[in-house]
């Protein structure tokens, strides 16, 4: 099953000295943006509108968002849609359906159908349900010759055990001789992330109430910046989302 891990179509390989070519000094746009979609629910509750109208204005936003990484010019941007303790959910299938829908759809999305943005899926997302897997499977496809712009969605995912399953392939390689203990370091870890291909992101956007990052991209997430909304993903605007680029240059 772990070999399944690295399952991620494209990317922008990771280069160290790419990350930050002029120490100290912050280039006009970041070149990886990570994004939390929280505060769905609590929209539905609050404004006593079903989950299933509630799950289409998220996704309306997330469809606003790929739009808007082209017009800012934002190589990467990385959606946590669904993590792994979301599947115990009571909201799971519905969610499930609602995603499903999105991922069918997004290949009529301008930034797709141009041939500009890749997608790619992050975490075990070949352990859920039949016709989600389909559909992922399918937009990865249809995406695949696409190399402008990176849309990467978190599903079935977890922090933590992205690392630990990085671990355990360090450690298969070790058994096999294939490489020395010694040579195990940050870049050796990285290297069997997920997220591998990726450069880490610069700033980590986190909506709905809750001040904490829910364990995205821990690993590469050390030098991010951690932009707090204070907004439930469905009131997100593109106000939001430049407030939260100009908040990075600024810090």
């Amino acid at each position: 099953m772990l070999d399944k891990i690295k399952d991620i179509v494209g990317g922008v390989k990771q280069n160290p000295e790419e990350i930050e070519p002029f120490p100290g000094i912050k280039p006009k746009s970041p070149k990886h943006i990570a994004i939390t979609i929280d505060g769905t629910i609590t929209y539905s509750r609050k404004g006593k509108i079903s989950l299933q109208e509630a799950y289409a204005k998220a996704i309306e936003v997330i469809n606003k968002i790929i739009s808007l990484q082209q017009k800012r010019n934002i190589p990467i941007i990385s959606f946590y849609l669904l993590g792994k303790r979301d599947i115990n959910n009571d909201n799971y299938q519905e969610f499930v359906k609602a995603i499903v829908d999105f991922f069918n759809n997004l290949k009529d999305h301008e930034a797709i159908s141009s041939g500009k943005t890749k997608v790619s899926v992050i975490g075990k997302w070949y352990d859920l349900p039949g016709n989600l897997v389909d559909s992922v499977r399918s937009i990865l496809d249809t995406t695949k010759d696409n190399d402008n712009f990176y849309a990467n969605f978190c599903l079935n995912y977890d922090g933590q055990e992205e690392i630990v399953d990085a671990c355990k392939l360090l450690v298969r390689q070790v058994m096999a001789s294939k490489i020395d203990i010694s040579q195990i370091n940050n870049d050796a870890i990285k290297e069997n992330l997920y997220s591998s291909y990726f450069v880490p992101p610069d700033i980590i956007i986190k909506n709905g109430y809750k001040k904490y990052t829910k364990g995205l991209m821990l690993w590469d997430s050390s030098y991010s910046t951690i932009y707090f909304s204070g907004k439930m993903l469905p009131d997100f605007r593109k106000s939001d989302f430049d407030s939260a680029i100009e908040y990075w240059r600024k810090n």
